[in-house]
């Protein structure tokens, strides 16, 4: 009986060639869509999950009160972590002090390779559970002249050859014997960027200021990864650590410590007064909404041609009945003509995410592949297919099943007025999911734009930003005049952090005036004179560091931020004391965006100080040729450091990967609303020629009447645009009401204007309009003789 459904059904596909290809085109594109969103959305779910402690596993976080506001940080002291190592043992399988991913030359003779990398306990590897190729965890960081390579950095640094106990060359300075390969981590982990491990006893022999810290309390400047025990419960685990800092520090910061578990890591990251309010879980849901909404517009015009097709069927019903068919047989068989659509698309949904996938990846950010071995990823697969197939043609199978045999026999079947009613239902909900992915696009994109169009404050364009190497220490004044003898060099500097970001946050700052409760946090940027000049800053009071000042080296400059957390007026010529060290504020700049475009400006203070350097700024000549200026300044580089390759980034390209986020989601928003209104037309499409076809003798009357193909074309088209009209009507509310809360996270944002709705609703109305036109037209144009010769 089966076999025979299925025969049939291969006929009236064939038969009905057009509507056939609607419908299995249609559903194989939002088949797709939800394909490649499951595939996302099952990679941002597994983030992490490589790692076999992955539910016990946790990061050390605390909360601190600054400025007014509490914020959440991961960068914590030693002594906070070596207390909890040891006061609270019992409660912790694993725990280990951390730096942060740093970039470092590793070298094997001819060989060098860049690559990030972190100073850690010897426990962390076992911790992360990397895959040991060669060497065991005991004995891998055991040693402090140790290092644990990934398998790619070994394969560049060493080819085929056994890396094991060989030595190499990190920085230009130290030597490292490899004493263990693991291999490479996922790319959805946390450490997928961090290539090598280097033991922290290293880190305490290398760095003085790291050994001091071991005692400072107030140096929040590590991070600690712990793995609880297997008996203990994370939660009352944070809960008892909370206050190890507090008997420490300044009752006003207010320190509280807690477990931030590694399964929030990647979805879950963001802090709002001390409190976890989510973050790139929104994502995941926004994504799953839009798919589940693709798919269903799909289905609907499966519900829609069938159900419309319904009088062309009516007499087939009508013939199976008489002889004896029962409602539960022809429901079957409708069941099995949606899934055998069902089946042929799902063959055309996976060529389609096949041939996309890699399109997919770069416009994600992603590296998610088919996973063709998990039997449970088929299932699943199977069992979408069956449930769309189901969805789909449930009421289509119900609706024609329904039929009257002797009304349908006897030729007085009518559908009536309202069997087109759910049909304009079901068209409303394609046309209001459409117009609201349009209008969300829309906004998603003017926030972007509004962001990036934000003044920042400094000259971004020519700028580069390099790594100072330690063999290019204690040597900025002849680099710096090498540079601009070179002609391609405009102004060079040093600091403390590029201009794309603040990697100190201090404490200790004093001034008349000042409450004696508050502890304001200022971000300190320390730097060579030649700065502002290099960076091409605005000054709005005073005026910018000096060399003719032998002073500067005690003086300030703060941003307006800065200047209005300290409440002082006619702020230059004040004393603001520094860890005790007066300090003289020569100048006020206006506020430079170094950190998210999104949020309020840091108060920063910058400061001269040629030893806390880390990155050097180049402002290249202007109008010069940019490749030409990078090859003089490669070479003076080269002089100076031979042994380091010779890496930079521009300033204006590390800006825009800070919106990097928001354009993945934009774009990927962008798309589906493309193929959201691509299948509602589709559908529409359908409709209007199968009410074309329906309407054709009235057309032909009409016309032999002296109807004009205005009139006609008017007529046909009407009962669409007043469907697009109400989908508008119920989609504004509800676009303006969803976005308007997303808005709301960002303390620098756009404004939701009218004329937004207004031109997506315009733009559905042409749309549609385009659409069914043809069909109008044509039936329009249609000689009325040709159709109403039949009778």
């Amino acid at each position: 009986m089966l076999r025979n459904y299925f025969k049939i059904a291969l006929r009236n596909l064939s038969k009905n060639k057009v509507y056939s290809f609607i419908n299995i085109f249609g559903l194989a594109v939002g088949m797709a869509v939800a394909m490649l969103i499951g595939l996302w959305i099952y990679d941002e779910l597994s983030f992490n999950k490589f790692h076999k402690g992955y539910d016990r596993l946790a990061q050390l976080y605390i909360n601190q009160t600054f400025n007014g506001t509490t914020g959440s940080s991961r960068a914590v002291s030693i002594p906070s972590a070596t207390e909890i190592k040891t006061k609270y043992a019992p409660d912790f399988k694993y725990a280990s002090l951390a730096s942060w991913n740093f970039g470092h030359l590793l070298v094997n003779g001819d060989k060098k390779i860049n690559k990030e990398g972190m100073y850690v306990e010897p426990v962390f590897p076992q911790m992360l559970s990397l895959k040991m190729l060669k060497g065991e965890y005991a004995t891998a960081l055991k040693e402090p002249a140790s290092i644990l390579l990934s398998e790619s950095v070994a394969k560049v640094l060493f080819g085929d050859k056994d890396p094991l106990n060989k030595i190499i060359k990190i920085d230009s300075k130290n030597n490292m014997k490899v004493t263990g390969v693991f291999e490479d981590i996922p790319f959805n982990s946390d450490f997928y960027d961090t290539k090598f491990y280097i033991p922290w006893s290293a880190y305490l022999a290398e760095q003085s200021w790291v050994k001091e810290s071991q005692q400072q309390w107030s140096n929040h400047s590590f991070q600690t990864f712990v793995q609880v025990a297997d008996q203990a419960d994370m939660n009352k685990v944070s809960a008892k650590i909370r206050d190890v800092e507090k008997k420490h520090t300044s009752p006003q910061e207010n320190p509280e410590y807690f477990l931030h578990p590694m399964s929030h890591w990647h979805l879950y990251s963001d802090f709002k007064e001390g409190k976890n309010v989510g973050g790139a879980i929104q994502f995941v849901w926004l994504f799953a909404i839009i798919g589940v909404f693709v798919l269903l517009l799909a289905c609907i015009n499966f519900m829609n041609l069938s159900t419309a097709r319904s009088e062309k069927r009516a007499k087939e019903v009508g013939i199976r009945k008489a002889v004896g068919s029962l409602r539960q047989q022809l429901i079957t068989q409708f069941l099995s003509e949606s899934l055998l659509v069902v089946g042929f698309a799902l063959v055309l949904a996976i060529l389609i995410v096949l041939i996309s996938l890699s399109a997919f990846n770069d416009l994600s950010g992603k590296q998610v592949s088919i996973p063709y071995q998990a039997p449970l990823f088929w299932a699943m697969i199977i069992g979408f297919s069956l449930m769309t197939g189901l969805l789909s043609g449930s009421y289509p199978a119900l609706y024609l099943s329904s039929f009257n045999p002797l009304e349908v026999l006897k030729g007085t079947f009518r559908v009536g007025r309202w069997a087109a009613v759910p049909r304009k239902v079901l068209v409303v909900v394609q046309f209001t999911v459409s117009i609201t992915l349009i209008i969300g696009t829309i906004i998603v994109f003017r926030q972007i734009q509004h962001a990036k169009n934000r003044p920042v404050g400094y000259d971004r364009q020519g700028l580069l930003q390099i790594s100072l190497s330690s063999n290019l220490n204690k040597k900025y004044d002849p680099l710096r005049d090498d540079l601009l003898k070179s002609g391609a060099v405009y102004e060079m500097s040093e600091s403390s952090s590029p201009t794309t970001g603040v990697w100190s946050n201090q404490i200790g700052f004093e001034w008349e005036g000042k409450d004696p409760k508050s502890i304001p946090l200022f971000g300190v940027v320390a730097c060579t004179h030649h700065f502002g000049k290099t960076i091409n800053w605005k000054i709005k009071e005073g005026r910018d560091f000096s060399r003719d000042f032998s002073t500067d080296t005690s003086a300030f400059v703060l941003n307006e931020a800065a200047v209005k957390l300290t409440g002082l007026k006619n702020i230059v010529g004040k004393i603001i004391r520094y860890n005790d060290k007066p300090c003289t504020v020569v100048g006020v700049v206006k506020d430079m965006v170094m950190e998210s475009p999104y949020t309020p400006i840091k108060p920063t203070i910058f400061m001269v100080n040629y030893d806390w350097a880390n990155v050097i700024n180049v402002k290249l000549m202007p109008n010069a040729p940019v490749e030409d200026a990078l090859k003089k300044v490669e070479a003076v580089f080269k002089k100076y450091d031979s042994d380091s390759p010779f890496d930079f980034k521009f300033a204006d390209e590390q800006y825009d990967a800070k919106f990097r986020s928001e354009e993945r989601v934009g774009k990927l928003a962008r798309i589906f609303a493309v193929l959201a209104i691509f299948i509602s037309c589709l559908g529409l499409f359908g409709l209007a020629s199968f009410i074309a076809e329906q309407r054709i003798k009235e057309i032909g009357v009409r016309k032999v009447l002296g109807a004009s193909v205005l009139n006609l074309w008017g007529l046909l088209s009407k009962d669409f645009v007043r469907l697009v009209i109400i989908s508008f009507l119920i989609a504004t509310p509800i676009a303006y009401f969803f976005l308007d809360d997303w808005l709301q996270e960002y303390e620098y944002r756009t404004n939701i204007s009218w004329w937004i709705f207004v031109l997506s609703g315009i733009g559905a109305t042409v749309i549609t309009l385009l659409t069914v036109s043809y069909q109008a037209i044509r039936a329009a144009l249609m000689n009325p003789v040709k159709s109403l010769r039949s009778e």
